[in-house]
């Protein structure tokens, strides 16, 4: 074997990917894990804290370093991803929302002038960004929004709402974020489906939040909200790229989410992974550790297998994933696909072999289980990932390229 390729680590492939995760890891367990559980009961967005990755240079981790940003690949996205969420996945989710769906989504698709004016203060922490999408009748189908985007002589007037949007707001008192990637029909009739991309500032006239949507299940430690657009003014400069080229846009910055989203998924599961196997070799029942039982065995092995398969299977795609360039969906949803249902599993079964402990929320495997569950269904459905990938391969004449 060459000696090049049986030294090479899938995970940490050269020394600046393992002094990432190494300084990720530490600000991990220093700084998010003490705020975590109380984040997670009160329902709180501590924008301190996720102020504190801009210094880390995390908040433009894909972004050119011309404009602020760390200037990394797709792999370091998920080596963040997968440390940040081992201990607070709603944290991870707010930095995921800023750094992938609004700052990387500008980098690959806005103007130099759009780059220029945002990216630096997106990347520093001093603005906060996010992305719209949903709407209250429209998650999956795309295609279907009703929010308008009507041209008008000194730019466009923006009616509609979006529904379901991390950092939509970023505090009890409805402030909107800063910056917000707003993608709107721009056609003139309800048959025309053409989609737009805009830049919404905080402060322009019309922009508003709806409501702050609380009591979810989980990723509490994340704002959501429902965001308004009441005749919206949007200077024509705000415009993204030319009119109709949404799609483009989304195909480029989706398969990074689910990058991102099924890094996440890693972080849980290894997180309960170590909770369990710590909780077994110490915990002794009928004489014995837990260790020693054959469905406690069942349990812990088979989650760490599952957990190593994903593993590879997404710092792989990282690997081969081009930012630039859309047509990768068949594995960026592959791998959401796949480790989402691993993380919900092995974080239930750490529950399971902690027993009524598991159950409590200062052992952390509940949280993380009610985190995993949004994994399933945000940045597109276990289902629209399998109709995906059935599509894909079907459209493949050649299947030897990819099996």
């Amino acid at each position: 074997m060459d000696a090049h390729l049986k030294n090479l680590d899938l995970f940490n492939p050269s020394e600046e990917f393992r002094m990432l995760r190494s300084t990720v890891r530490n600000f991990t367990r220093e700084e998010v894990e003490p705020q975590a559980l109380s984040s997670d009961r009160k329902e709180y967005f501590n924008t301190e804290l996720f102020k504190h990755l801009g210094g880390l240079g995390l908040l433009g981790i894909t972004v050119p370093e011309t404009y602020g940003g760390a200037g990394l690949d797709a792999l370091a996205a998920v080596i963040v991803h997968e440390e940040l969420s081992a201990s607070d996945p709603g944290f991870c989710l707010a930095f995921l929302a800023h750094a992938l769906l609004c700052a990387n989504n500008i980098a690959a698709n806005a103007s130099e002038e759009q780059k220029r004016r945002y990216l630096p203060k997106l990347c520093s922490g001093e603005w906060i960004g996010a992305m719209g999408l949903s709407e209250p009748g429209v998650g999956t189908d795309v295609l279907g929004m009703t929010t308008t985007a009507q041209k008008q002589k000194d730019g466009y007037v923006l009616n509609g709402r979006k529904m379901w949007i991390t950092n939509g707001t970023v505090d009890d008192k409805k402030t909107p974020c800063d910056v917000l990637l707003l993608y709107a029909r721009d056609g003139a009739s309800s048959e025309d489906r053409s989609i737009s991309t805009f830049i919404i500032e905080r402060g322009f006239s019309g922009f508003s939040v709806g409501q702050k949507i609380t009591d979810k299940l989980g990723m509490r430690a994340s704002n959501t909200a429902e965001l308004c657009f009441d005749n919206c003014s949007v200077p024509l400069q705000n415009l993204v790229g030319r009119e109709g080229e949404s799609l483009t846009h989304m195909m480029r910055n989706l398969e990074i989410e689910r990058l991102g989203l099924a890094a996440m998924s890693l972080g849980i599961a290894r997180r309960s992974i170590e909770v369990m196997v710590t909780y077994a070799n110490e915990r002794e029942a009928f004489g014995k550790k837990l260790t020693g039982f054959g469905q406690v065995q069942r349990l812990i092995a088979e989650s760490y297998s599952e957990y190593q398969a994903a593993r590879a299977y997404v710092y792989n795609t990282a690997r081969k994933i081009d930012l630039h360039k859309a047509g990768q969906r068949l594995d960026s949803d592959g791998v959401k696909l796949f480790a989402s249902r691993i993380g919900k599993q092995i974080a239930e079964r750490a529950i399971q072999v902690l027993g009524g402990y598991g159950y409590v929320g200062a052992y952390v495997v509940e949280r993380l289980w009610r985190d995993a569950k949004l994994l399933e269904i945000g940045g597109g459905t276990s289902e629209a990932h399998q109709k995906n990938i059935c599509a894909d391969l079907a459209r493949i004449s050649d299947l030897s390229r990819v099996l």
